[in-house]
């Protein structure tokens, strides 16, 4: 991810300029659906931040973790249909949406403690983990560090080396207007509107060098897992995302059809049974 914000600023007017053609789905940026009305909304003070969170329904808990740059809403269909029988908890990460920073550099360790702080805040002892993108990141590492906080983990989009990164995703329109959104969303949610270029510059420096885990950290993993990927993920190479299933002892690989690194936005209801058939399990 080094310099990818300095390269987007190039390359994001020149793609949105070029003649539209007929696109697959998984080249599509759907606008997520507004979300439902949370039963419970606020801020937690964990870390020495703001963290903004909504909670819907009841039943037995699943957290869901946005991806950098992004924010909570983006599971609007997931919290629709996990609400109807779960209590879906979902947040907006440090510095993220409408969550506030502070100087304290940014690392995968620091935002899943946010998280877990979170779950101290709202009571909850265990939970399933749908992560997204830096979300499943953070997945990953609670579930090696805080095994017993999670009941299930679904980690779609992550990586755990930085090689892992797919370059082409520089050059990627779709990905490119992900960035472009993302700008315009941290203007409009943000309680530092004008701090985005400050805000990337600080998260990209985490994306310099983590996550950088081990095949035997890796291997330390007990909580169950699925590996998850898009057939056309833009940011990940399925290599690597092959070598994250093997690594895990017992990982479910799980390959969403015709999506992307945006496979919830795309097909809201192939991902939403993809979840289900893994943290409903018996």
């Amino acid at each position: 991810m080094r310099s990818l914000l300095r390269l987007f600023a190039v390359i994001v007017p020149m793609a949105l300029a070029m003649p539209v053609l007929a696109e697959e789905r998984w080249q599509t940026l759907p606008e997520p659906a507004p979300m439902p009305k949370p039963e419970q909304s606020g801020y937690a003070p964990v870390n020495g931040i703001d963290m903004y969170y909504q909670v819907f329904g009841k039943g037995e808990p699943v957290l869901l973790i946005h991806g950098g740059l992004g924010h909570g809403d983006v599971w609007s269909s997931q919290v629709a249909d996990l609400s109807k029988d779960h209590m879906v908890i979902v947040g907006d990460s440090r510095g993220h949406g409408r969550s506030t920073r502070n100087a304290e550099p940014f690392g995968y360790d620091l935002m899943a403690s946010d998280y877990l702080a979170l779950l101290d805040y709202l009571k909850i002892d265990r939970t399933a983990l749908v992560g997204w993108s830096d979300g499943g990141i953070i997945g990953l590492d609670i579930a090696m560090s805080h095994p017993e906080r999670l009941t299930r983990l679904f980690a779609q989009a992550a990586n755990v080396t930085t090689d892992g990164v797919d370059p082409g995703v520089l050059t990627d329109k779709t990905f490119g207007a992900y960035i472009e959104r993302s700008g315009r969303d941290y203007a409009r949610l943000s309680k530092t509107p004008g701090e985005y270029d400050a805000f990337v510059a600080q998260i990209s420096h985490m994306w310099e060098s983590q996550p950088s885990w081990t095949k035997e950290q890796l291997g330390s993993i007990t909580v169950p897992t699925a590996i998850v990927a898009g057939d056309h993920d833009e940011a990940i190479k399925r290599e690597h995302t092959d070598y994250m299933a093997s690594a895990i002892p017992g990982a479910r690989l799980v390959i969403l059809p015709n999506a992307s690194h945006f496979a919830m936005l795309q097909d809201p209801e192939g991902y939403d049974k993809a979840v289900r058939d893994f943290i409903d399990a018996k």
